[in-house]
């Protein structure tokens, strides 16, 4: 606000032209104005003042007349300084939704109205309602930064709370999240092992399960971070769209030491042996799990693998390569039963190995590994529709028919476990099994990465007793999905499973 100030014999009218910087006032000719009173000096000043306000907004105003919104995204996405994944979903966002819609339109001629069609016209292209809104937030952060900088004056990608409430506003919403059982957790292990023909992903499953892990840290688990009895937490590999593996925190800075029940140790003791001490090329690391092939797509990689043809026999792989390369080392019977299930499952000897990745794919273990092995299904991959698992029907609960013809060769198929049940369905299935062990909150949140910052949580700590208490549960329901397992069978195909029921068989005997 303009105020006067005393000269002496005279008042003069001072006032702020911008922050630090003040004018005086002056009459037509640049001189300064002596006014005989102090009223009159302000009175002079505040009318300056307001002029000198509406030439600023002004200004900027016209400025923004030549900024269209692709050349302003452009900067603004350059001065960002974030995470890698948050640079690419950004840059995702901008240059596959917001750009085909704004990129020639003005910064400060952008409308509520003309947002709110761009969001519709996302919903009726068949967008998730959840997909839209994030980009809708990203583009409110452009605008948010484009009024910081005065090139409009508000924002019109914010929403009014409140706004439009009416019966039915939830008819957007998302499916519940589909969690499964101990057993489930088991089963589906299981088969994800017999379709990739090794037990890590048998491991791996289990792990996710009983720990709550997100994907990002399965994926990047170091061998040196695997415990006597728990896992630390340091890293996570995220996926970049160029197909780098990228190596960063943990979600949220959630660094954290999860304890594991002693069976799940026994396992990833297991597991470490199995992963070598080759380091990755990408990272020059060691990790406990590497990459696999697709699982299914006979087009882009060999058939059945001479593990198949093992299980199905009944024999071991040396046995199979034996009957194979030194047929008479082998018994007849032997020999036969190799012969038969090389026939039944198409298996071609000489074909090139496909080598595995160094790290897993998001989008391929959870298309052909996680997704057939929770609903027995191979999903849509153009030019296939979906179409079940097709299996060899012994050893129970069947081998996969891998190659040419194996639809005509198949015997059987899976029947479902937990239709809609993603990998990350199997963190929410963890916290699940938590609650139904009544485990305190302040544990469930260190094992899942979460932090509440609420008084009570800052008055919460957690004894050993509530650790030795939440491992022994765990342990419960492992035991008794293994029991129910082997009222299924009592042997499985997959190695370390087939242990596992044959212990369990001979602690339950009399």
């Amino acid at each position: 606000m303009g105020f006067a100030e005393d000269r002496g014999d005279y008042w003069r009218g001072r006032y702020k032209i911008e922050p630090g910087k003040y004018g005086t006032v002056k009459d037509e000719y640049g001189k300064t104005i002596r006014f005989r009173t102090k009223r009159a000096a302000e009175k002079a000043a505040a009318v300056e003042e307001e002029k000198a306000l509406t030439a600023s907004r002004a200004a900027p105003a016209a400025a923004a007349e030549r900024v269209t919104f692709g050349d302003y995204a452009s900067r603004w996405y350059d001065a960002q300084d974030l995470a890698a994944s948050t640079m690419q979903n950004y840059r995702r966002h901008i240059e596959e939704h917001l750009l085909p819609q704004f990129e020639e339109a003005i910064v400060s001629e952008i409308t509520k109205g003309e947002i709110d069609a761009w969001e519709r016209s996302e919903r009726d292209r068949g967008y998730a309602a959840s997909s839209i809104k994030t980009w809708r937030g990203t583009l409110h952060l452009i605008l948010a930064d484009a009024v910081d900088e005065e090139l409009r004056e508000s924002n019109p990608a914010t929403r009014r709370r409140g706004r439009g409430k009416r019966a039915g506003r939830s008819r957007n919403r998302g499916p519940e999240k589909v969690v499964t059982s101990s057993l489930g957790v088991l089963l589906i292990a299981e088969r994800a092992a017999l379709l990739s023909g090794r037990d890590d992903e048998f491991v791996a499953v289990l792990l996710k399960g009983y720990t709550g892990m997100r994907w990002g840290e399965i994926v990047g688990l170091e061998t040196k971070f695997v415990r006597p009895s728990a896992v630390r937490v340091e890293h996570q590999l995220y996926e970049l769209d160029s197909g780098e593996m990228h190596r960063c925190p943990p979600k949220d800075d959630s660094y954290r030491t999860i304890d594991v029940p002693d069976w799940l140790a026994r396992l990833l003791r297991g597991q470490l042996s199995r992963a070598g001490e080759r380091p990755c090329e990408c990272h020059e690391l060691r990790y406990l799990f590497s990459g696999h092939s697709a699982a299914n797509g006979a087009a882009r990689r060999p058939g059945a693998k001479l593990v198949d043809v093992a299980r199905v026999a009944g024999v071991s792989t040396g046995t199979v390569s034996n009957a194979l390369n030194r047929p008479t080392t082998v018994a007849d019977s032997t020999r036969a039963a190799v012969q038969q299930a090389i026939s039944d499952l198409g298996y071609i000897r000489y074909w090139p190995s496909v080598e595995n990745a160094a790290h897993w794919r998001r989008n391929g273990f959870a298309t052909w590994l996680f997704q057939p092995a929770a609903t027995g299904w191979y999903p849509r991959k153009a030019p296939q529709e979906a179409h079940p698992v097709p299996l060899m029907a012994e050893p129970w609960p069947g081998i996969p028919a891998r190659g040419r013809g194996a639809a005509r060769r198949a015997e059987a198929s899976w029947v479902p476990i937990a239709r809609g049940l993603t990998p990350h369905g199997l963190r929410h299935s963890h916290k699940t099994m938590m609650d139904e062990l009544r485990t305190p909150p302040k544990l469930k949140d260190e094992r899942m990465g979460h932090e509440d910052g609420s008084v009570q949580a800052r008055y919460s700590h957690i004894t050993p007793e509530m650790r030795q208490e939440l491992m022994a549960g765990l342990t419960g329901m492992w035991e008794e999905s293994l029991v129910a397992r082997r009222r299924m069978s009592p042997g499985s195909p997959v190695a370390v499973l087939d242990a596992l029921l044959a212990a369990n068989g001979q602690a339950g005997s009399p």
